[in-house]
Order: structure tokens, then sequence, then C-alpha cells
């Protein structure tokens, strides 16, 4: 857990307070765990075993998210366990938390050795948020287990303090998420709450499931259960890794595509890929969705393709400098372009409102005018750094907006230019 996997200079604030924390935790589980020993090493190390191979098998889902479901449910059920073949389990939540961090540096080290080092927030969130259900659950398992062990007993109460700890676990663990990367992409708290919730969901249902499945079929099947309840996670985890295959390769095409337009001379190095960032970084600011945020980085890459139906390429591909009608027919071409594919229609329809002016009854969508906007910018602008140039152009939008560029949007790219260092370009 304290292999050191890239420089602390490059985290944030509450990152370096997650993984000093994360740090604190396992230091205190180890050192306990060595000093009173290790309860049922059998079954630890089976837990164990399986935690690293989830870790060695931990995928990046789409907003580079790094996840190991299959880690995580093999956490979740040794935490939960309560017996194994009706032999009662006697770890304590400090066991927990070294048997989770032995796991999780096992399955690291191939990474480690091939250049693919984990994400130290990433890892230190996964070991916070197993410990805190171990914090909470473990001191209660001895009293669960005698309400099951009695005559008459129930596993109803023991799944109903299982559900409603998970719940309160993957609860604190999705507001860390989201807080962490408000910070880090500058985005409203309640936005980046939404997508965590929204990528959270399906994957957590399934580890919750597998790692309680895992932690009451102990009870008759032993440790053949790990083998057993692992399966189906690994199947969800196969699907997950071909989701975010495909959406990995949808970006390279898209990118792909967007340099046609700059190998072929219709605009210069970089204008596209600028534009993509600038775009992101004020639809951020204006509070987008993760799923619209998408689609407004295709779009933006791709928002000059129409430009190689041009006899006569524009002088530096500057849109901002040709007459709206000619500007509104690249988009429209453009458009037409991207619908080809079949998969991307509401990307052809951002693009080709673009075009369109502010005002007016039908005004483009919020992607369409960011874009506008952003492509405005660069054309005025291009890969200079120089305050007083950005200064002018943004001021010229200005002028403008309210007819052509939406003010709000023009604002909101002022806010992200200012926060931009002097020395860099988005």
């Amino acid at each position: 857990m304290t292999i050191a996997t890239r420089p602390l200079q490059g985290l944030d604030s509450g990152q370096l307070l997650l993984i000093c924390a994360a740090g604190m935790v396992t230091v205190a589980g180890v050192a306990h765990t060595a000093a009173v020993g290790l309860s049922d090493p059998e079954i630890a190390i089976a837990f164990g075993v399986l935690v690293a191979a989830g870790e060695l098998a931990r995928l990046t889902m789409p907003g580079n998210r790094e996840v190991a479901p299959i880690g995580a449910a093999a956490a979740l059920g040794y935490t939960l366990l309560l017996d194994v073949g009706g032999v009662p389990t006697r770890h304590s939540a400090l066991q927990v938390v070294a048997v989770m961090s032995a796991g999780m540096t096992i399955g690291a080290l191939p990474h480690l050795a091939v250049g693919r080092p984990p994400q130290l927030d990433g890892l230190a969130r996964r070991l916070l948020s197993g410990a805190l259900l171990a914090f909470a659950y473990r001191p209660l398992a001895p009293a669960l287990y005698a309400t099951t062990s009695r005559p008459g007993g129930t596993w109803w109460v023991v799944l109903g303090v299982m559900a409603v700890l998970i719940l309160a676990m993957l609860t604190a663990d999705v507001i860390i998420a989201a807080v962490l990367r408000a910070e880090q992409m500058r985005s409203a708290f309640r936005v980046t709450l939404r997508d965590e919730l929204r990528m959270a969901a399906p994957l957590g249902a399934a580890v919750a499931a597998s790692g309680t499945l895992l932690a009451l079929a102990s009870h008759s099947m032993h440790l053949t259960a790990l083998v057993v309840f692992a399966a189906p996670l690994l199947v969800t985890q196969v699907a997950f890794r071909k989701y975010a295959g495909i959406r990995a390769t949808y970006l390279q095409t898209v990118r792909a595509l967007a340099r046609v337009t700059e190998v072929g001379g219709y605009v210069e190095p970089g204008h596209s890929r600028r534009v993509s960032r600038l775009s992101l970084a004020v639809g951020r600011e204006l509070g987008m969705a993760e799923p619209e945020l998408l689609e407004l980085e295709y779009a933006a890459l791709m928002h000059d393709i129409g430009q190689l139906s041009l006899r006569d390429p524009i002088p530096g591909g500057a849109t901002v400098l040709t007459d709206p009608e000619q500007a509104r027919s690249i988009a429209e071409l453009g458009a037409e372009v991207i619908k080809k594919t079949g998969v991307l229609d509401r990307v052809a329809e951002i693009v080709r409102r673009q075009g369109d002016g502010f005002t007016g009854p039908d005004m483009p969508p919020l992607a369409s005018r960011i874009i506008k906007a952003a492509n405005a910018y660069d054309d005025l602008v291009g890969s200079s750094t120089d305050r007083d140039r950005q200064a002018a152009a943004l001021e010229r939008l200005r002028l403008d907006g309210g007819d052509e560029y939406d003010p709000a949007v023009v604002e909101s790219m002022s806010k992200v230019i200012d926060r931009t260092p002097p020395a860099h370009r988005l």
C-alpha cells in the first residue's frame, strides 16, 4: 500500500489526505496483526490471494476510474465472514485491513514491473472503504453469529445488518470519489456526485451481491465458495472491460478523424485538440454531466471535418473569419460525414448546430454553443500564451455575444482561461 507509483507533487491536497489516511490505517493493521498473530491463517491467505488476483485484474473505466471488482468483492466477503463450515471466524477489523493491504500490494507488483503503476488515490480509496466497513461490522460479528447458531436462529437479522452497512460504505465511497473528482476536474460537486452514482451503481451492486454471497456461502461450502462466487463477478468484469474498450476505440477513431483536417492543411496543427480541451473545461464549468461531456469531446474534435469539402481551404482554417453562411455550410457538411457512422447521431447534431447563432426561437444545444465559442477563441489565439492576445479574443467574443455567442459560455470560458497558468494552453 505504501508503494510509490508517481511523484506526490502530481497529486492535489484531497488525494494526499486520502493516501495519508490509508497509509496510517495500513500501518495500524499490519502492526496489530504482526503483534497478535494471524487468526485463521488458511482463511486469511485464501481471501488475500483472491484480493491480489482482483488487483492484478483491475481495469480502467470511462473517466479514468480504476476499479478492481473481484478484489473488492473478496475484501467485502472477508469482512462479512462469520464462519467457515460452521466454525466461527475470529479475525478483527485490523486484520481485515492487513489482509486487504497485503493483497493489494502483491496484486500491484506485476503491474509495477511492466510500468503500469496503480492510481494511488484509487488504491487508497478502495482500502479505506473496506476499512470503514470492517471497523463497523467486525465488532458485531460474534453477536451476529450467535444469532444464527442458536436454536431457531435466522439469517434475516444478519442480512439486514450487512445490507445497511454495505449501503453506508458504498455511499461514503461515492461521496469521497465525487469530492476528489470535483477538486481534480474543477466541476460542481453535485455534478460529480451524480456521475459517480451513475458509474458506481451497477458495479457496486455486483460487488456487494458477490461479497455477501461469498460470506454466506462459506457457512456450508467452506473455501470453495471463493471460486464459485468469484466467477459471476469475473463475467461482469469482462463485460465492463469490453464496454471500456469500445469507448476507448471510439475516442481513438474520432481523434484520428480529427487529425485528417490538420494533415490536409485545412486547420492549424493542434487546433482540434485545443478546441476539445477548452470545450471540456467550459462544459465542466457549466455543470455538464459526464455523458454530455463525452459527446461534447467527440463533437469538438470533429467540429471542422466539414472543411474537407472545401475546394480552397480557408486561410489558417479560421472559420471565425468567414461569413456566417459558409460557416453553417461547413457545419452541415461535417454533420453529414459524422452521421454516416450510424452511431454518432447526437454528435452529428451538435456539430451541425454549431454554425447557428445564439439568438432566435430555436436555440442551439449547449454543447454546440460551447464549441462555437471555443473554436472562435482558438481561431483568434491559436497556440499563443500571450495574455494580451487572449484578452483581446475574449473581448471580441463578448462584443459579438447575444447574437453569435452565448454570453454565459463566454464568461465561463474567461474563468477557465484565467485559471490556466500563463505558460500553458488548454
